[in-house]
């Protein structure tokens, strides 16, 4: 019996984008007419189903426990067991009711962290049509196997991860992917082994989605091996850092229960050893020590000042998804944002048209029609463009006859449909006064050639007046249109020999400044003909190019420059070209010397050289997720702390892996928002910085509250300590230090909670990320305050006592003298460095 063949072992991956469509069907062993039924059977067996791995969440019980490991929660539970020990049930009650908030808050906020992976998995499409024994079927996606021949058209999304065969005008849309502000143009043809994933134009890749034309492809990745499933084990490899708030919270409570641990156990030993008190007396007071000294409203307040600030940023756009990031977001020193719909508009804008002897500066930005046509400061009027530039009206109706898109408009916004290079065409058409639907029914389209990747260009016939004439509009690639036109349109309207030199320095200094160029020309044909490349190529005429980008924001400048006021760096992390990135840098005002590092750059460093350029770099080109991923833990290992935006299944890792993720909540895909902290509304940089502000509020008012509370506790608890210290009574019981600290001294906190931003909260420097909750400043205050309702209760109670009152008589004086001196303490608190009362 022949012993079996020992199995081989796994081989990587080739790349596939390097490879020829023939190459990639040969490496699969598959070819262009698809698989056997058997074989592909074979393969699903081998390969397992095209869908990504499930991930148990973790069980309730599990959440709920986590939430109670967190020393102030067990000083809070020791506190209750003691006053249950002293028979004060109701007071016990109070303190387990306190407990039971954080916990259940605490899960219903942490527990949506795990559905990233979830929302991931939903991105895979449901069927394919794939090619089987030479007949095409409809299968479920699951089925797919590597080998596979898969047809797809507009409106598909990819079911797995593909190497296109043959392709008719496709464009697929990779925004998700890899950022890019357009659909990607593709083609079978292969590219350099190391080109970034937005470059490897051979590829499709699955949860993207095809928005015109047509192709065939093979699959060669399906389940856990594509683009997306490698994206879900870096999000399953990240893990949930914690805050800077819950880390100076830990350490506050650390400090705290050692200090009263300490001082109660001292107390202990002085009035058994010293004193020579009975043990349970002491004991009794040692019990009444630490009562005094635990803040047991804390965690209840910090609760609260979060989801206060949390309704503030609700109202600014900013929806709050983990309570404690409310917090983080005004301890950030840099934010890595996104370009494309977050500092960017996310609509392509005409910014310059260039004529054979002028450039027109076009204003506004997006798809309304708002902004005029500048020619060298001076406002060209719609109704004078025949007469002040008919060369300028002649290629705004190219712009507008040649184009495929449609604008709509719903109430004050524009909304396109169509490719959104031909929806900024159309606004510039209607910024130079022309209506295009109305100017389509004047003169109808009677042919047309279609964009195709081979030509690069696209042509209309519309007819002129002239009954044995069309004219002909062009409109595609500028080095494509050169080599086809021999004359160009002068201002006035008359035609000149093409200048080459001219245009060739007019194109290279559109991409210089990171636009998107086109040509527009035209041409005239004998009517009644069927239009082809034949006629377009006789006789072109230049009429000029146009300079396209996806615009910044206007508020998104504001923002930028206002977080550089507050001492955050702001960092672009694209997915888009390196000049396009640098560009828009620019516009925006952004620090550093735009420099852009592009992916390949980030592969060649190291960790440590990484986390240097980081200090240094301000943009980021053609970042794939692992690039991101990279780029936040460099940031953290220097000790910042990181604000990552984002939209895309692409930024997910990183967006789980920041300090605060903000995803956005318009454009934004599902898993992007299940792995942010927050999500934005409004899509809007701008809110981030307003989040920011918010963020910085809710830990004044926190620190605040710490100011608030820890010298009452001081005061009592020193109070205690100096009657055991003079051998007198306690001057108050430890009931009634435990009801002053549940009942009036939370109630007095919470109005803290509620205080405005300070006027120059985003005038000052992020705070250390290692700043202790309790600064220098604080700790002296805490001892000077304690200090001073030491002194008040002790001198409410010996006065009582000298007046002949009861000892429960003195007492009660004291704890009312004691709730009296907080409500004035509570406006000195207000402003912790300016005065409190102002009007």
């Amino acid at each position: 019996m022949t012993p079996a063949a020992p199995t081989p072992p796994a081989r990587p991956a080739p790349a596939w984008h390097a490879l020829t469509s023939a190459q990639a069907l040969e490496a699969l062993h598959a070819s262009a007419h698809g698989l056997g039924q058997a074989e592909a059977e074979q393969r699903l067996r081998q390969h397992g189903p095209n869908r990504l791995a499930t991930v148990a969440p973790p069980p309730l019980w599990r959440r709920i426990a986590a939430q109670f490991h967190n020393l102030l929660i067990y000083v809070l539970l020791a506190a209750a067991l003691t006053t249950a020990f002293m028979a004060h049930w109701v007071d016990a009650a109070v303190i387990l009711a306190v407990v039971l908030l954080n916990v259940g808050i605490g899960v219903l906020q942490e527990g949506k962290a795990e559905k990233a992976l979830e929302a991931i998995r939903h991105l895979l499409a449901p069927h394919a049509r794939v090619w089987r024994d030479g007949r095409a079927h409809d299968v479920d996606a699951a089925a797919l196997v590597p080998g596979d021949v898969v047809a797809l058209a507009s409106g598909d999304s990819l079911p797995a991860d593909v190497r296109w065969l043959q392709t008719h005008n496709l464009r697929v849309d990779e925004a998700a992917l890899t950022g890019e502000s357009v659909p990607v143009e593709k083609a079978p043809h292969p590219v350099a082994p190391d080109a970034a994933l937005g470059d490897r134009l051979g590829m499709g890749y699955a949860g993207t989605l095809v928005t015109q034309g047509q192709g065939t492809a093979v699959v060669v990745a399906t389940g856990a091996q594509t683009e997306m499933g490698r994206i879900g084990k870096l999000l399953a490899t990240v893990e949930q850092t914690t805050t800077p708030l819950v880390r100076q919270m830990a350490a506050l409570g650390r400090t705290l229960t050692f200090a009263v641990l300490g001082a109660a156990a001292a107390l202990f030993a002085y009035g058994v050893l010293v004193r020579g008190m009975a043990v349970a007396d002491v004991f009794m007071t040692a019990v009444g020590l630490a009562v005094a000294a635990i803040p047991e409203g804390l965690p209840a307040i910090m609760s609260i000042t979060l989801a206060i600030g949390v309704q503030r940023m609700a109202r600014r756009h900013a929806v709050v998804r983990r309570l404690p990031a409310v917090e983080t977001l005004g301890a950030v020193t840099v934010i890595c944002s996104d370009k494309t719909g977050t500092l960017t508009r996310n609509e392509m804008t005409v910014q310059q048209v260039v004529l054979a002897d002028q450039t027109i500066a076009v204003e506004g930005a997006g798809y309304a029609p708002l902004g005029t046509l500048q020619r060298q400061g001076h406002t060209l009027q719609p109704a004078e463009l025949f007469r002040e530039a008919p060369a300028l009206l002649a290629l705004a109706e190219a712009a507008a006859l040649c184009n495929d898109a449609a604008l709509h408009r719903q109430g004050d916004l524009w909304h396109l449909a169509g490719d959104p290079t031909e929806g900024a065409l159309l606004t510039l058409a209607m910024k130079a006064g022309i209506a295009p639907s109305e100017l389509a029914q004047e003169r109808p389209r009677l042919g047309v050639v279609p964009f195709e990747s081979e030509h690069r260009y696209m042509a209309t016939a519309h007819p002129n007046g002239d009954p044995g004439q069309w004219t002909v509009w062009v409109k595609g690639a500028p080095e494509r249109l050169l080599d086809m036109c021999h004359r160009q349109l002068q201002t006035n309207g008359e035609s000149a020999p093409l200048d080459h030199a001219h245009w060739l320095a007019a194109i290279e200094a559109q991409a210089r400044a990171g636009r998107r160029v086109l040509a527009l020309a035209r041409t005239t044909v004998a009517a009644g003909q069927r239009l082809d490349h034949a006629h377009v190529a006789q006789g072109l005429t230049l009429l000029g190019l146009v300079g396209i980008i996806d615009p910044p924001r206007q508020e998104a400048i504001q923002a930028v420059a206002q977080c550089r006021a507050a001492g955050i760096r702001v960092k672009m992390i694209t997915g888009d070209h390196a000049v396009t990135a640098s560009a828009i840098a620019g516009q925006l005002g952004m620090g550093g010397g735009l420099r852009a590092l592009t992916g390949p750059d980030i592969e060649a460093l190291d960790d440590a050289a990484l986390q240097d350029a980081v200090q240094s770099v301000d943009v980021f080109a053609r970042a794939s997720p692992e690039h991101k991923l990279r780029l936040v833990r460099a940031l953290q290992a220097r000790g910042e702390v990181v604000a990552m935006t984002g939209d895309g299944v692409n930024d997910a890792p990183a967006l789980k892996q920041a300090d605060v993720g903000v995803a956005m909540g318009r454009k934004g895909t599902e898993a992007a928002k299940q792995a942010g902290a927050i999500v934005l509304a409004d899509d809007n940089f701008a809110s981030i910085a307003h989040a920011v502000e918010e963020g910085r509020t809710v830990y004044d008012n926190l620190r605040k509250t710490v100011t608030f509370l820890l010298p009452i506790n001081g005061g009592e608890s020193l109070s205690l300590l100096v009657a055991v210290l003079l051998g007198l009574a306690l001057p108050i019981a430890p009931a009634q230090i435990l009801w002053v600290n549940m009942v009036s001294s939370i109630a007095l906190a919470m109005v803290l909670a509620f205080e405005p931003t300070e006027r120059d909260v985003m005038r000052r420097a992020p705070r250390p990320p290692g700043e202790p909750m309790l600064s220098g400043f604080v700790v002296w205050r805490v001892l000077l305050v304690s200090g001073l309702f030491t002194a008040g209760i002790f001198g409410a109670y010996q006065w009582s006592l000298a007046q002949g009152h009861a000892v429960e008589h003195a007492r009660t004086l004291a704890v009312n003298t004691l709730v009296a001196m907080e409500v004035f303490y509570l406006f000195s608190v207000r402003y912790l460095k300016n005065p409190s009362f102002h009007w």
